[in-house]
């Protein structure tokens, strides 16, 4: 028998705490998207470029931190890291909402951007769940994050009508102080800081991981994905308000229809991709998607029922992608790799919102909103032939699985390991006293796998992607 597959009552606190803590920051990063375009205009020094720079300028102190911190977090602590960075994020609030100018706004988002605490949030969550539970942690982390997503494209819009553009970055800064609270008071401190090859970056795994063209292309088009994301929110709350005349307060309900829909469409999606072993069809339509998207939008927008129409189409694609390309990351990433793979897809994600919030200002002064929907077009585009090269991704599944003490400096171990029916690959991690292994569910030999791993024992397993 395996150990019971329930998580326990601080499992369960410690990843719905840190998911909260998540959210409450990703919702703190996606509520300026919707009303930056519009609001920002009214800051001295406005320009379309300047707005764009704001409204991707988070992605940029992100990408170059992300990594560093969570490192930082190995030798000095989780919590000290995660409180850092969101009492950063709090100030960067606190100085966007104060400025009256459209740099000010910039140094803020800048700030905000510097409290990267992804990496030591999903470090916390290793530290603090057994491996056969930890896949479920992530998931509600991912969960919450989509989420967040959804009400901060409704709550922005809102907030920013009662109170202004300071209104919706000093409610950023609410929401941090609030997560240190629940750092502080509901997430529990773990007993000690472990590295955890899935859930942190390996220094000798991440030169193969940057050389590695599977992945390679998964960041591009991760780096794209947020870059176009990042471009649409220059052109689409201007072409909501100045094309097809919906007034900036009255956008939470474009937003709202259009995020319930698409995530009600992309649902079947998912599960046809997994199941039906499918997903690269599904991401090269998704970007297809995307790419017909843009000019749909260009050639709709003093038709707010055909601009609403094209705005659900575009989300449906972005959501399906923002689902299925980490499972994919976890299905290409090398055994024990994951969390290397992780950490440069993160970086590349965060360099391409800054990236596409500069592009889309640039654009959008130079060449207008049709500019910036054309811009983003030709950029997927180029993502979906890049993405056509790839090959359907191997079909497994990430396990963590202790190794009998006695068993793992067995020279022996890994090609028993190897040899069991359903393992694609495997190492084994002495210091850890762990193996970690690639598997195809469908053919995996489970109780040879434990026999292998620590005969006469019972052995715990992670879930997966």
């Amino acid at each position: 028998m395996y150990q019971a597959d329930v998580m326990s009552s601080d499992e369960r606190r410690a990843a719905a705490s840190l998911a909260s803590v998540f959210a409450f920051r990703m919702l703190g990063l996606f509520m300026v998207l919707p009303v930056l375009a519009t609001y920002g205009a009214e800051l001295d020094g406005a320009t379309p470029l300047l707005i764009g720079m704001a409204i991707g300028a988070y992605g940029l102190t992100q990408a170059f931190l992300q990594i560093p911190f969570g490192m930082l977090s190995d030798r000095i602590g989780r919590k000290p890291v995660i409180i850092g960075g969101l009492l950063i994020f709090a100030l960067g609030g606190l100085v966007a909402g104060q400025a009256e100018s459209i740099h000010g706004v910039l140094a803020g988002r800048i700030l905000q951007g510097a409290g990267a605490i992804a990496a030591a949030i999903m470090a916390l969550v290793a530290d603090l769940t057994r491996d056969q539970h930890r896949t479920k942690a992530m998931a509600m982390i991912g969960m919450s994050i989509g989420l967040s997503f959804a009400i901060a494209m409704v709550a922005g819009p809102l907030i920013a009508g009662f109170a202004g553009l300071a209104g919706v970055f000093y409610t950023t800064s609410v929401l941090a102080l609030v997560g240190i609270a629940l750092v502080g008071l509901v997430v529990p401190t773990p007993r000690q800081v472990q590295h955890h090859r899935d859930a942190g970056v390996v220094r000798g795994a991440f030169l193969p991981a940057l050389a590695n063209r599977d992945l390679l292309r998964l960041n591009y088009g991760i780096a794209v994905l947020h870059a176009l994301l990042m471009a649409c929110f220059v052109a689409l709350p201007l072409a909501l308000q100045e094309q097809a005349g919906l007034p900036r307060e009255e956008h939470w309900w474009v937003y709202l229809t259009a995020l319930l829909l698409s995530f009600v469409a992309m649902v079947p999606l998912i599960i046809y991709a997994e199941r039906q072993r499918r997903i690269k069809r599904v991401v090269l339509g998704a970007i297809l998607l995307l790419a017909l998207t843009q000019p749909v939008m260009w050639l709709t927008m003093t038709s707010l029922s055909g601009l609403v129409a094209a705005i659900i189409l575009f989300f449906t694609a972005f959501n399906v992608l923002e689902a299925t390309m980490p499972s994919m990351l976890s299905k290409i990433a090398p055994a024990g790799s994951k969390g290397t793979a992780m950490g440069i897809y993160s970086t590349s994600q965060f360099a391409g919102a800054a990236l596409g919030g500069i592009l889309g200002g640039a654009v959008y002064g130079s060449f207008g909103l049709g500019g910036v929907f054309i811009c983003c077009a030709l950029l997927a585009i180029s993502w979906l032939a890049i993405g056509a090269t790839m090959g359907e991704p191997p079909y497994v599944t990430s396990y963590r699985l202790a190794v009998d003490p006695i068993l793992v400096r067995d020279e022996a171990l890994l090609r028993r390991v190897l040899d069991v029916p359903g393992v694609a690959e495997a190492i084994i991690v002495a210091e850890e006293a762990a193996a970690y292994i690639k598997v195809d569910t469908q053919l995996l030999d489970r109780e040879q796998l434990d026999r292998v791993i620590a005969p006469g024992t019972n052995t715990a397993h992670t879930g997966g992607e």
